[in-house]
């Protein structure tokens, strides 16, 4: 008879060692895994409910290892981290690569006229709003006011830069006016990122120490996660929207795509989480109350959103 599985397996941390590229690679590549959108609500209440009793020191009969941490990042695909709820399917991580390489390719490919630039940015912000809910840090409720603000701040930014750009570039190289999608998804992201969270900069985010136990909430620590935000979204973005200009620019002067026009956009569409921070960094009267309650506790640790 197979024995019970242990208690003490660590599910809090990713199964890989993270300091190692291929165990970051195999972590990332997991929790992006696109099938787990083809889950079933009956699927993703199992992996929640093993997860749940497993912290609980409920281990489910015949669970074995393997079922655990498959459990485990399907739990973490589809609930967020601190409020529990199940997340927006389009907004869960599983979703970002097939949704971007969609909209990215499509942005990249009809950016030359206006109804096409603004539809696009259109799709784009709302899809980012979309994610930015999804993926808000904290448990923090965002007001129907707060998201339609930066919801219209945002697609006004994006579309006023692409348009803008669009009319420089007319009298500059074409290959330029390739980059417009990307600066445009740049300026975007500047507005819409802390708009999106501003209650968080208003009234802090969960702060824990190393063993997840909550300190109190800090502004500080929610200025740094937004701003870490912000710049990973534009660099993450740059590979997929900076490589693909120079390759399509060259491939245009081909005779394939001129003979096949219609295969632009399939080309383009297919070339297409946790910090930490010292104590003095915070504010002086959280300082105060983790000094006087945690005394050992010298960084703590927060979940800056996606």
């Amino acid at each position: 008879m197979a024995a019970e599985l242990s208690t003490s397996i660590n599910i809090k941390e990713p199964r890989w060692d993270q300091g190692t590229f291929l165990g970051r690679a195999k972590h990332f590549f997991t929790v992006t895994d696109p099938r787990n959108i083809l889950l079933s609500n009956e699927q993703l209440e199992k992996a929640h409910q093993i997860i749940h009793d497993y912290k609980q020191g409920i281990v489910s009969p015949g669970l074995t290892e393997d079922e655990l941490w498959r459990a485990k990042y399907v739990f973490d695909s589809a609930f967020h981290p601190d409020t529990g709820e199940k997340m927006i399917l389009i907004g869960r991580m599983s979703a970002q690569v097939p949704m971007n390489m969609t909209i990215t390719g499509c942005m990249m490919t009809f950016y030359k006229t206006t109804p096409a630039v603004v539809f696009w940015q259109w799709i784009n912000q709302s899809f980012n709003a979309i994610v930015n809910y999804t993926n808000r840090s904290g448990d923090a409720p965002i007001t129907v006011n707060q998201l339609g603000t930066a919801y219209v701040s945002a697609t006004t930014g994006a579309v006023v830069t692409a348009l803008g750009l669009n009319a420089l570039s007319k009298h500059i190289s074409p290959l330029i006016g390739r980059f417009v999608p990307f600066a445009a998804v740049a300026a975007a992201n500047c507005i819409n990122i802390p708009l999106m969270r501003q209650r968080e900069l208003k009234h802090g985010i969960p702060v824990t120490d190393e063993n997840d136990n909550r300190l109190g909430e800090s502004t500080n620590a929610a200025q740094q996660a937004i701003t870490q935000v912000v710049i990973s979204r534009i660099l993450m973005a740059a590979p997929g929207m900076a490589i693909p200009p120079f390759l399509m620019n060259s491939l245009e002067k081909k005779a394939f795509l001129k003979r096949f026009p219609w295969m632009n956009a399939p080309i383009q569409v297919g070339l297409v989480g946790i910090c930490s921070m010292s104590i003095s960094r915070l504010e002086p009267a959280l300082q105060e109350k983790i000094r006087a309650s945690h005394p050992g506790v010298e960084r703590v640790y927060f979940n800056k959103g996606l």
